[in-house]
This record gives structure tokens, sequence and C-alpha cells, in this order.
């Protein structure tokens, strides 16, 4: 029993950094700001959910009390993440995002002529 509850636990934490590594390169990989904003708030959330259900699960394990720490964190980051995701993406949206540039100095966006971002100095 104690050999199924530890293998149960090392595949919980692989699947969980799994989701972490799947949101990271999704934030550094994909092109447009929206697909940035989906890829860390659903895969990392996901991730760090399971890393922190996976401790609490150990420590319970243990016979120790869960660490409240660790309740506060899971709590606050599945509260806070879809909501902070909402007001990014209004925010990008009342920008008009899709209409600027992916990268500021991009040249299909000296083709398309669009002007540059607030703030940028175009090059």
């Amino acid at each position: 029993m104690m050999a199924f509850f530890q293998i149960l636990l090392s595949a919980l934490l692989l699947f969980g950094c799994f989701f972490i590594l799947v949101g990271a390169l999704g934030l550094v990989r994909l092109s447009d700001f929206f697909k940035r904003l989906h890829a860390p708030t659903k895969a990392s959330t996901l991730g760090v959910g399971c890393v922190l259900v996976c401790s609490v699960a150990y420590h319970i394990f243990l016979g120790e009390d869960p660490q409240p720490r660790e309740l506060l964190i899971t709590v606050f980051l599945f509260i806070t993440a879809p909501i902070s995701a909402h007001m990014m993406a209004k925010a990008a949206l009342s920008l008009m995002m899709e209409s600027r540039p992916q990268v500021p100095g991009d040249d299909s966006a000296r083709k398309e002529q669009l002007p540059p971002p607030e703030g940028c100095d175009g090059d």
C-alpha cells in the first residue's frame, strides 16, 4: 500500500511538472497575446495545482496536518488566475491588441503600415 501511494504521488508530481513545462513553453513559443495568455493560465494552473495537491497528500501520508500555506496557495491560485486572465484579456480587447503588430518593430507591421504601440519609439 505504501509503495502504491508513493507511485501515485510521483505520478501526480510528474503530471504537474509536465503541465508547468507546457505552460512555460506556450508562453514563450505562441505568437499572439491571447494565445500567450491562454497557455500559462490554463496549463500552469493545472500543473501548480497538481504539485500542491501532491504536497498536501504527502503531508497527510506522513501523518502531519496539511500545511496552511499550501492550502492557501492552492485557494488563491484557483481564485486569482482566472480573474487576472479575464482582466488582462479585457484590457487587451479595449486596447485593440489584435490590430497591433505582434512584436514591436516587426517587418510585417511596417508592410501593413500599422502604428507602433503606445510608448514605443518605432526604432
